[in-house]
């Protein structure tokens, strides 16, 4: 068993995987685990809207994926710009301009409920994503600086953890209050005024909720605002747009890049229409609300296997290990795709488990020696997720052709280029 590698130290003042001393704020651990579990349920509460809003805009596989293709391609859009936007504000103050933008995205599902237009609801989810993007841009190397170099895969993994726990319990309460319903016809038997009043109706579950969330949001920006200046021996190099993209030139951080966009782009597939995948006949012929609840078991895996996997991490090499799991990813997609019932089903959702840490040692290991230019790294990482908006409507317009089944062929080929990458960087950089 191959022990984890430990970056070498460096003269160079650095605040990540350079060996340099961790930035000092006592207890901004708690903060920044918090910021993971916001950010990771509301993305996650993305798998129970999208069977309502297809049923309520009678929408195809495809159509449906553009409610992910409008929440993810906002990382390719704001990503390098905020992280310039962080750099100059600091982690901190960042954060707070996270935290409003996804208040006011919340705010946007009343005007998009009330017009009962879903290109309105693809716009609230932008701006939504657009502050979860921010927020992400300071909680991932922020993680990474509040500690020792060498023990960065596994703290990032155990905040990953906090972000599987909002990933487990959000789409659980969101699918009770969202998917429930009393009505008694569906938006394929109406027109006219009285489709436009059902799904202002059916809508306002969606409304509630998010009117919630920006509550909270607006408490949490409150109070991440009057802790602004605790963050000490914060450091960022001033680099052009040029210099930053020339990180992908990196083969190391490149194919990094590469793999979370595949990554995220297969986790977010599976998961945007696993609720349909269990409604199947075939497969577990549940209800709607049902088979909602049980996405929970999905990002659940990922819950669990980073609790695991920040332990494992500290003996195993990252790489290996990543590659390790690519490899349980595919074989459970393989074993889903060929058979029925129950087997079909949980062999799906157990998916979740393999994707538990692949992301923060994705992100780790591309992002190993970047120095001072680490949160340009991770502007450039938080573009790749963009994924995120690429493959699930792949898959989507795929199954409309071949059926959710046959379509798993796409994330299966995705784990498998990721696998390749565990293999490519299990040595330090």
């Amino acid at each position: 068993m191959a022990i984890a590698p430990e970056v070498s130290s460096s003269t160079d003042p650095n605040p990540i995987e350079d060996g340099g001393e961790p930035v000092s704020a006592p207890g901004l651990n708690y903060f920044v685990f918090a910021l993971f579990f916001t950010f990771g349920g509301i993305t996650s509460l993305n798998d129970v809207i999208i069977p309502k809003l297809k049923e309520l805009f009678t929408l195809s596989y495809f159509e449906a994926s553009l409610v992910q293709f409008c929440f993810f391609i906002a990382y390719a859009v704001v990503g390098i710009p905020g992280a310039r936007l962080v750099k100059r504000l600091g982690y901190m103050r960042g954060a707070v301009a996270g935290l409003l933008t996804m208040m006011a995205g919340c705010l946007l599902f009343i005007p998009a409920s009330q017009s009962a237009l879903f290109v309105v609801f693809l716009f609230a989810y932008f701006i939504l994503a657009t502050g979860v993007v921010l927020v992400q841009i300071v909680a991932n190397p922020l993680i990474s600086v509040l500690g020792p170099p060498r023990t960065a895969h596994s703290r990032l993994t155990f905040a990953q953890a906090f972000n599987s726990l909002g990933t487990t319990i959000f789409p659980y309460v969101g699918s009770i209050l969202i998917l429930g319903s009393l009505a008694t016809v569906t938006a394929a038997e109406l027109s006219g005024a009285e489709l436009d009043a059902y799904r202002t109706a059916e809508s306002q579950a969606i409304v509630n909720g998010y009117l919630g969330l920006a509550a909270a949001l607006g408490v949490v920006a409150g109070v991440v605002w009057l802790f602004r200046n605790r963050l000490k021996g914060e450091r960022h190099e001033t680099t052009t747009l040029a210099e930053g993209l020339a990180l992908l030139g990196r083969p190391r951080f490149g194919y990094g890049a590469a793999c979370i966009f595949l990554y995220v782009g297969a986790e977010v597939a599976i998961g945007s229409f696993i609720v349909n995948y269990l409604m199947q006949a075939e497969v577990l012929n549940l209800p709607e609300q049902d088979a909602g609840k049980l996405i929970s078991l999905y990002w659940g895996g990922a819950l669990v296997g980073r609790f695991i996997g920040s332990g494992l991490l500290r003996l195993v090499s990252p790489g290996l290990l990543l590659a390790a799991v690519c490899a349980g990813a595919i074989a459970l997609i393989a074993i889903s795709a060929n058979t029925t019932g129950e087997v079909a089903g949980y062999s799906l959702l157990a998916v979740g488990l393999m994707n538990s840490i692949m992301f923060p040692t994705i992100f780790t290991l591309a992002c190993e020696k970047l120095g001072p230019r680490a949160a340009d790294g991770s502007g450039i990482i938080n573009v790749a997720i963009a994924g995120g908006a690429i493959v699930p409507a792949l898959y989507g317009a795929l199954a409309d052709k071949v059926g959710l089944a046959a379509a798993l062929t796409l994330p299966a080929l995705c784990y498998a280029i990721v696998m390749g990458f565990g293999v490519f960087a299990r040595r330090p950089a």
